[in-house]
């Protein structure tokens, strides 16, 4: 009988094994896998959409731009081909969230700095006061990485049209004009078809460990 069971012993361990990986396998299938939502303008508190896309149920992007970064670069759709990336709206002068805002996103720059697949983007919305010398005094304090993050200016009427009708960030109605004003905390994770995948509060810590989940979860989904 103890030759019998020793016979078979190492054929009893391996099919054990093997059952147990099956089983692993199966379970982790069976899992439902997290897929990040593709945010229309139907579905984001229509406080926060303009009045002519409310409607709007499916094929949203972030529109064409030309924009100016610190380094006096145009930048354009063109330099965020194929590539995820986070964007947000401040102003260097402003000192309530903006500063706790940056910190926030630069923090990401660092969790991010070695992936080639993500970059950021910071709108000024006082492009009359935030020239591009002003960006780069402020990029230089602030240990903004170039390669990494573009701080832009350029024509207010398309940047506040971008916030409000592509990034759908803003709350308040206007036209861009002289006496236009936003001020945004949202951080809006952007994919690489243009389209937005998250939205989140850029003066929050538990905000931004769920930005960071999610573009994991994003970056994933490129690799099925």
């Amino acid at each position: 009988m103890r030759s019998f069971f020793g016979k078979y012993k190492l054929f009893a361990i391996v099919f054990s094994s093997i059952s147990i990986i099956i089983m692993v396998l199966f379970y982790k299938a069976l899992q439902p896998k997290t897929v990040l939502p593709i945010y229309q303008p139907s579905m984001v508190n229509p406080d926060l959409v303009d009045s002519t896309l409310q409607h709007v149920k499916k094929y949203h992007t972030i529109a064409d731009f030309s924009l100016t970064n610190q380094n006096g670069k145009t930048i354009t759709q063109k330099d965020y081909e194929g590539k995820i990336y986070i964007a947000d709206f401040f102003f260097t002068t402003c000192p309530t969230i903006c500063p706790i805002m940056t910190k926030n996103m630069a923090g990401i720059q660092e969790m991010i700095k070695d992936d080639d697949n993500v970059l950021l983007l910071s709108h000024s919305v006082t492009p009359v006061i935030d020239s591009v010398a002003q960006l780069k005094k402020y990029a230089l304090e602030k240990g903004v990485n170039d390669a990494k993050w573009n701080l832009v200016t350029g024509d207010k009427k398309q940047i506040y049209e971008l916030a409000r009708k592509s990034y759908l960030a803003v709350k308040t109605d206007g036209d861009g004009g002289p006496f236009d004003m936003i001020h945004t905390e949202n951080f809006i994770l952007v994919d690489k078809e243009r389209r937005i995948r998250g939205f989140y509060d850029g003066t929050k810590s538990e905000d931004i460990g769920k930005l960071m989940d999610d573009l994991k979860i994003l970056e994933a989904s490129y690799d099925e």
